[in-house]
């Protein structure tokens, strides 16, 4: 590890979580969270999760939290002016290191290095190529605790959109569907376990589907959409 301090890129998720854990473990300090959210809607980008609930989260890990506001469908040149912006700030303040909890997505990984190695930060993922079916059951073997609340209803029904992780979930994952949801089949949010100082409170809401534009390229130059089922939790208190 490079001297200097660093930063997760705190998706809010199950992750984002073991990733964190595994750090921890091994005696790394996390100087920082970074979580992009967009501003109209102070949600976490693609999980919908609520500013309040990401703030509290941070606070019972006893980590600093940076929010980064990004208009609700950023353009790639708008989310690379903003991040470069904000890693150049990072950068004045000590910052050369920074974490992921992505597990085999080479494209995203080669898009972070390119992202941060001009500025001189470190990239670093904790959880690469490790298998995620075996990721899943460590995370529930840990006793840390998470909510799905995004589901791609491409591939996965309503019923599991506010199901907790845990073995039964995984039973019931399609053969299709990543365990850890890697390819974007579901998002989750982590309130509990040995990284936190206490559980998240929260209450569960209605169950929404939201539809977004599918890529305007190639086979999808048709101006189809994709649907999302969405699980709105509250902050309790």
């Amino acid at each position: 590890m490079d001297k200097g301090k660093a930063f997760f890129n705190w998706s809010s998720g199950k992750d984002a979580a073991m990733a964190l854990h595994m750090v921890q473990k091994e005696g790394k300090e996390v100087d920082l969270l970074v979580t992009t959210i967009s501003k109209e809607y102070q949600r976490v980008s693609m999980h919908g999760l609520h500013r309040s609930l990401l703030e509290a989260q941070a606070a019972s890990l006893s980590i600093p939290l940076e929010i980064i506001e990004l208009p609700e469908s950023p353009s790639m040149e708008v989310y690379g002016a903003t991040m470069r912006e904000r890693l150049t700030l990072l950068q004045n303040q000590g910052y050369a290191n920074s974490y992921f909890g992505d597990i085999f997505l080479e494209d995203l990984k080669a898009y972070r290095e390119q992202m941060l190695h001009p500025l001189g930060f470190k990239a670093v993922f904790p959880l690469w190529k490790k298998d995620t079916r075996q990721l899943l059951l460590d995370f529930i073997g840990l006793g840390l605790k998470a909510i799905v609340i995004c589901v791609n209803a491409q591939v996965l029904d309503k019923s599991f959109c506010g199901r907790l992780i845990d073995q039964s979930f995984l039973d019931d994952l399609p053969s299709n569907v990543d365990p850890c949801g890697e390819n974007g089949e579901f998002h989750t949010f982590c309130f509990d376990g040995p990284l936190f100082q206490w559980p998240i409170a929260f209450t569960q809401g209605d169950i929404v589907y939201k539809t977004y534009p599918a890529p305007q390229t190639g086979q999808n130059a048709d101006g189809s959409e994709y649907g999302f089922w969405y699980c709105d939790l509250r902050l309790k208190g």
